[in-house]
């Protein structure tokens, strides 16, 4: 009988760890977190389970601290962990790696892929974004009409700025006609531009829940919009690409509606401090005024000295106006005299010279009339020889003749007759209709006459 070893319990412990190790070494678990718990120490204790079994889990401090989400009982995790055993209790151990949602593993993996896609283009630059207009009269509100960010939005604008006028563009934001609703709802807003800023908002959810703000187009749209966009989607530590495309992220829904509009009370007291500041520079304004006008008045002399200063000038105008007038009266009767002098010696010199320059504008006349009778001649007859040169029937009478076509134009090349064709042949005393029988190409009558030049053009 073969002898049976004997093994102390730290020791089995160990043997037991180390098969499990070479038999799983690190393994993906899925299931549900119960029983968490956090130490003072950073390390987190709990235990995984699903409805046949649960295994306890330890998660040292430094890899819980890269945990994005949080830790709580009932959330469905994937872990990845090594398979041991806890020797001072003897207890089967998961000593986990990492842990993150369950089912969310591959959404996540595009989440991330797009997010870096987007930024190495660019579109997540601080450059790129505008900053929230100081004075805003009207916002815009994209998301579910049924949805509750909808109505917190609306009490805290309410609440905080009752002046603002609010526009809904309604669209879905879950499942999946969400992502091309919201494009739908941003770009209608834009071609609109009726508000100041837009508010893209919704409630907290899952990544599943919250996938419709992950869309690229959707991003592209918020991030060349021609209006401010604040992302107000889910709670604080959840991030969609909308928040990075956006101009402004806010935490909350709430939170969106009270950073784009200022609080009526703070309006108020602005307005009161500013109203403050106006009576004050008005009553400083006025008090300098009215030094102003006492130093002019210190400066005016006394009304009697006006008035006699006046009165010498008025005086002294008066006088020099009636001297002027006397000069003009004087000046103008010398002139009347003058030209009354020249009157009656002119008419007598003008007519003599006006019939001698009609004498010689008569004796210049029948020449240049002569002259100009004959050039008009010279041009007729010109005219007369150049219109019998240009006559047909002139060309006719030398012995040519015309040949028309049966559309009626003239023929102007032999090599286009046919057999069977009609034609009119016309000389300067008559005309004959012939129809050719046979036709035959011959050699121009007048090749050795005009040379070349007539072989081409014939």
């Amino acid at each position: 009988m073969p002898e049976i070893r004997s093994w102390s319990v730290g020791a089995l412990a160990r043997a037991l760890a180390d098969a499990l190790w070479s038999r799983f070494g690190v393994v993906t678990v899925q299931g549900e977190i119960s029983g968490f718990t956090r130490a003072a120490s950073g390390h987190c204790y709990f235990a995984i389970r699903d409805q046949n079994a649960q295994l306890r889990c330890v998660m040292f401090r430094q890899r819980a601290s890269l945990v994005d989400f949080e830790l709580r009982d009932g959330v469905q995790v994937e872990l990845r962990a090594e398979v041991g055993i806890y020797e001072p209790r003897g207890d089967l151990q998961l000593q986990v790696e990492s842990v993150r949602r369950f089912g969310q593993g591959a959404l996540m993996e595009q989440f991330l892929r797009l997010r870096e896609r987007l930024r190495a283009e660019g579109l997540f630059d601080a450059r790129r974004k505008q900053a929230l207009p100081a004075d805003v009269r009207s916002v815009g509100i994209v998301t579910s009409t049924q949805a509750a960010a909808l109505h917190d939005v609306l009490v805290t604008l309410r609440r905080r700025s009752p002046q603002v006028r609010v526009v809904i563009y309604p669209a879905s934001v879950q499942g999946a006609a969400a992502p091309a609703e919201l494009v739908r709802a941003l770009r209608t807003a834009q071609a609109r531009a009726e508000v100041d800023v837009l508010l893209l908002v919704r409630g907290g959810g899952s990544l599943e829940d919250l996938w419709a703000f992950n869309d690229e187009a959707l991003a592209r749209v918020l991030a060349h919009s021609s209006i401010p966009v604040i992302s107000g989607v889910g709670h604080e530590t959840d991030f969609t690409i909308a928040d990075f495309a956006a101009d402004m992220r806010a935490p909350t829904p709430t939170a969106a509606a009270e950073m784009c509009a200022p609080a009526r009370e703070e309006l108020l007291a602005r307005l009161a401090q500013a109203a403050r500041a106006l009576h004050h520079a008005v009553h400083n304004r006025v008090g300098r005024e009215h030094q102003r006008v006492d130093r002019l008045q210190l400066r005016l002399p006394p009304p009697a000295r006006v008035l006699r200063a006046a009165e010498l000038h008025l005086r002294d105008l008066h006088a020099r106006l009636r001297q002027a007038l006397a000069s003009a009266t004087l000046g103008r009767e010398q002139r009347l005299q003058m030209a009354q002098q020249r009157l009656r010696m002119v008419p007598g010199q003008a007519l003599s010279g006006r019939a001698t320059r009609l004498q010689e504008l008569a004796r210049r006349l029948r020449p240049a009339l002569e002259q100009a009778r004959w050039q008009r001649q010279q041009q007729l007859l010109g005219l007369g020889a150049r219109l019998r040169a240009l006559d047909p029937s002139a060309t006719l009478r030398r012995g040519y003749c015309l040949a028309w076509q049966p559309d009626g134009s003239l023929l102007d090349d032999a090599a286009s007759l046919q057999s069977g064709q009609t034609l009119v042949l016309a000389t300067a005393r008559s005309a004959a209709s012939l129809q050719l029988q046979g036709v035959n190409t011959v050699e121009h009558p007048l090749r050795d006459l005009f040379g070349t030049r007539n072989d081409e053009s014939s």
